[in-house]
């Protein structure tokens, strides 16, 4: 046994050459014979529950490899039957790890960077020793799974506000740099999603915007960030999530776009991704007639993944799931034929499904039985194993305290995300030239509005936040949380807290048409005190508001576009962002109130 693991890891570690070519370029340099030949030299060797384990990304709770809390193991049993994230690559040979917030996984870059190694120590203590990739949804913006004092970058969106593919490019290298340095080597992102909905719920600023070819270009520019930084991209959700008003975590999306359309409006961002060289791209849980008249969830379609992306687009890199727990995927079949109906539709990896030893179990029997042969199953493992070899894990998959010292959260960094964030800020009124308010004074500010549950990448509620900005500038601010429904009580507390200040800034958030908040603004503009809202998330608040004098367009309410929202107010930097998405009347919606590429300055 001891001779079996040593050969094989002396074989990994010649599976280098072209792989490191192909990292240093991050470009989808071919992999040489030579090299695919060691690949399919260790797969042979694999049992057919290690090959089928490979396929599997999995989730796990606990901070740490081997020690988890007693909470931790407790769920781990549960939903896994394993107790440590050891314990899960040892039984279940799983390709992949995703890390989650919620599962504990991300308490800290140290501790990160310790969990990393040991779920790699694990996956190279087996008898076919074979690194992890390691992976996570770190998007930036509204959906992060690791904040301070990791470097947060502005989200999609407001990117796409920026206009800027250097900037782009940039922000994916800083995360990308930092992922790495902790372990992380596969992120699911960017988001490639049109956004042409804007009742779209679970997208929204997740997109770079609604304009496919300016999306596909920063698309572009992001994959090749995250790749020549050493972590693997994965563009998402095919075939494009951006015109839905379902979330699929909750229910399966129909998508009625024509397959003209769909061409037109949402195959742009995919192309331009894998003309870029795209290591991995995630399936959507949507039905789209035009593109699979059988209406199977696009995860779970042949004619989508196969026939489209594989076939027609050319694409040959990883294709990963969505997550399997999520509702979209679940509705038509259960849990044990999921998985096996996704490997059939062209999928490589089978990501966080909801019960690991059902998935795990049904496609060793689908394989065992032959409805599913063993060669498919091993196209999938080279795919991966490719990706493993062309990030360099077979030479070096540990990661040092030294290394996240040095780069996560770095003050080169920092300022980086800090100048990239104000060439995103929009404004979008300023009447009477507002902005930016005279700091020589000192006036006194407020601050009230939504205080929305915190993403990683915030220190705290916004308005506190943004209040001690405007503090730190100069202001004497004062906040005052309403919430996101204010009642009549706290509109009253803002509305007696407002008497006497110079201006009352108000953070917004998905302001629709029966939101309390529209009172909010109503009332505290009818003090005659100035009014600045500031949208913390969808630009399409404003409108649905009125008596406003100022409005910017933050797209997060992250630390890093709080600060940077406040020194747009407070005149140290100029808005820079331009409206990546068209905002219509709200009375009328074939009307546009503010079209894309509006944007004010001073």
């Amino acid at each position: 046994m001891h001779h079996r693991a040593t050969t094989s890891r002396r074989t990994l570690l010649t599976v280098t050459a072209a792989a490191a070519a192909a990292a240093a370029t991050g470009v989808a340099t071919p992999v040489r014979a030579a090299d695919d030949r060691r690949l399919q030299q260790l797969i042979s060797r694999m049992s057919l529950e290690e090959k089928v384990g490979q396929l599997f990304v999995s989730r796990v709770y606990g901070h740490s490899a081997t020690a988890p809390d007693p909470a931790d193991v407790d769920a781990n049993l549960k939903e896994i039957g394993v107790r440590t994230a050891a314990e899960l690559v040892g039984r279940y040979h799983v390709g992949g790890v995703i890390y989650f917030t919620w599962a504990h996984n991300t308490r800290d870059p140290h501790q990160i960077a310790d969990l990393s190694n040991g779920i790699q120590r694990a996956g190279l203590a087996k008898p076919t020793p074979v690194p992890l990739l390691i992976s996570t949804d770190q998007e930036h913006g509204i959906v992060a799974r690791i904040g301070e004092p990791a470097t947060l970058v502005p989200g999609a969106m407001a990117l796409g506000a920026g206009g800027s593919r250097s900037d782009a490019r940039r922000a994916a290298r800083v995360a990308a740099r930092e992922l790495a340095a902790m372990g992380i080597r596969q992120n699911y992102a960017p988001v490639a999603d049109v956004n042409v909905n804007p009742a779209n719920p679970v997208i929204g600023v997740r997109s770079f915007g609604a304009d496919p070819e300016a999306v596909a270009e920063l698309v572009a520019a992001q994959v090749k960030g995250y790749q020549r930084a050493g972590v693997a991209a994965t563009t998402k959700h095919f075939p494009g999530h951006g015109d839905t008003e379902t979330d699929s975590h909750y229910g399966l999306p129909r998508i009625n776009h024509t397959r003209e359309q769909w061409e037109k409006l949402d195959a742009p961002p995919f192309r331009a991704a894998i003309a870029a060289g795209i290591d991995s791209i995630m399936t959507a849980h949507i039905v789209v007639p035009a593109l699979d008249p059988a209406e199977e969830p696009a995860t779970l379609s042949r004619p989508i993944l196969t026939g489209i992306l594989r076939e027609r687009l050319g694409y040959d890199g990883v294709v990963v799931t969505d997550s399997l727990g999520m509702e979209g995927v679940r509705t038509k079949y259960g849990d044990a034929r999921v998985p096996v109906l996704a490997l059939q539709a062209g999928c490589d990896q089978l990501l966080n499904p909801p019960h690991l030893p059902t998935a795990w179990n049904a496609v060793l029997k689908a394989v065992q039985s032959g409805e599913i042969s063993e060669a498919r199953i091993e196209e999938s493992i080279l795919r991966i194993l490719r990706l493993k070899a062309k990030l360099g894990l077979f030479r070096e998959p540990y990661v040092t305290h030294e290394g996240v010292d040095r780069t996560v959260g770095s003050a080169l960094h920092l300022a980086t995300a800090d100048r990239i964030a104000e060439r995103t800020t929009t404004l979008l009124l300023n009447e009477g030239g507002l902005l930016p308010l005279d700091r020589r004074e000192r006036p006194h500010l407020l601050v009230v509005g939504a205080d929305p549950a915190s993403p990683s990448g915030t220190t705290g509620p916004p308005t506190a936040t943004l209040a001690a900005a405007l503090t730190e500038l100069g202001f004497t601010a004062a906040a005052l949380s309403t919430g996101t429904a204010p009642s009549t009580a706290k509109i009253d507390d803002a509305v007696a807290a407002a008497a006497g200040k110079d201006a009352v800034v108000v953070g917004t958030y998905n302001v629709s048409a029966t939101s309390t908040q529209r009172t909010l603004v109503s009332r505290l503009a009818a003090t005659g005190v100035p009014v600045i809202t500031v949208a913390l998330r969808n630009p399409y608040d404003i409108a649905r508001l009125s008596g406003q004098r100022a409005t910017l367009a933050a797209y997060s309410w992250t630390d890093v576009e709080l600060r940077a929202a406040a020194r747009v107010i407070a005149g140290r930097a100029r808005p820079g962002g331009r409206l990546p998405v068209p905002v219509q009347r709200a009375d009328d919606p074939a009307q546009v109130l503010y079209p894309m590429g509006y944007g004010l300055t001073y």
